[in-house]
């Protein structure tokens, strides 16, 4: 059989995760660090810088690990496949232990690279401020996410145009960080909550944990609503048709969802 071991498939997931970490999550200590030195303030290009270091890295990890582990890196991801039937319930847990370990080493390296600085400005943490509703958070992480997985879904369903998946994945993640962040940050992904919020817990820093409940719940929550919207919106009766009575597709096709 030409498929990876259920190991080989968790190690893809936490090596993801970890890059999507260190290079997005991390992108906003290094500018922080960087502004200082040179007496700036944060601007809106760094916004966009944060969103393309995220947007890239969520690219390249789709094109390595995609065809390993389905390059899930996200919890929410790995949910709204589970409850579309599309991932096994059993191997959930598996999945999202990876996911979070990975979150966690990818923020430890951040330090590992930049130093204490790195915690000292917030080791790039998604938080909101004390002028932002619970409810106005956990909707801005609801939208953010159902576009991710609904886009997700979208360029993985049989009749996707095959080939562009990390291209269109990675530009969802740009565009949604854009108008999300000035809310919450825009972590839209429950590993990238947590990990750096351990990390940051552990070397000392200001956690305020109250808000870990508000983005891992509405991002779940919205990872399980997009897939289930997709579906109702895109399968036709073929999808849902016993498997002797569905239409051969073309192997160039993805037929994942």
């Amino acid at each position: 059989m030409d498929e990876n071991t259920r190991w080989q498939k968790l190690a893809a997931e936490f090596l993801g995760t970890a890059f999507l970490v260190f290079v997005g999550v991390g992108s906003v200590p290094a500018l922080l660090i960087v502004n200082d030195a040179n007496g700036s303030t944060f601007s809106g290009s760094d916004l966009g810088i944060i969103s393309l270091a995220f947007a890239t890295i969520v690219i390249v990890t789709v094109y390595v690990f995609g065809y390993i582990s389905g390059n899930h890196i996200n919890p929410a991801v790995t949910f709204g496949l589970a409850a579309t039937g599309k991932f096994p319930w059993s191997e959930v847990p598996a999945y999202v232990v990876a996911q979070v370990a990975g979150a966690i080493a990818g923020a430890f390296t951040i330090v590992g690279v930049l130093g204490d600085k790195a915690s000292d400005v917030g080791l790039g943490v998604a938080a909101y401020g004390e002028t932002i509703a619970w409810y106005q958070a956990a909707f801005a992480e609801f939208i953010g996410t159902f576009l991710l997985v609904f886009a997700v879904f979208g360029v993985i369903y049989r009749k996707a145009a095959p080939g562009w998946a990390g291209l269109a994945i990675g530009m969802v993640v740009f565009a949604a960080i854009i108008p999300v962040a000035p809310t919450t940050g825009a972590s839209i992904n429950p590993a990238r909550t947590t990990g750096p919020m351990i990390v940051q817990q552990l070397l000392g820093g200001d956690i305020s944990w109250e808000q870990w409940p508000v983005y891992v719940g509405a991002e779940l929550l919205a990872g399980v609503a997009a897939a289930l919207a997709f579906g109702f919106i895109a399968h036709t009766r073929q999808d849902t048709a016993p498997a002797s009575e569905r239409a051969t597709v073309p192997a160039a096709v993805p037929a994942e969802v």
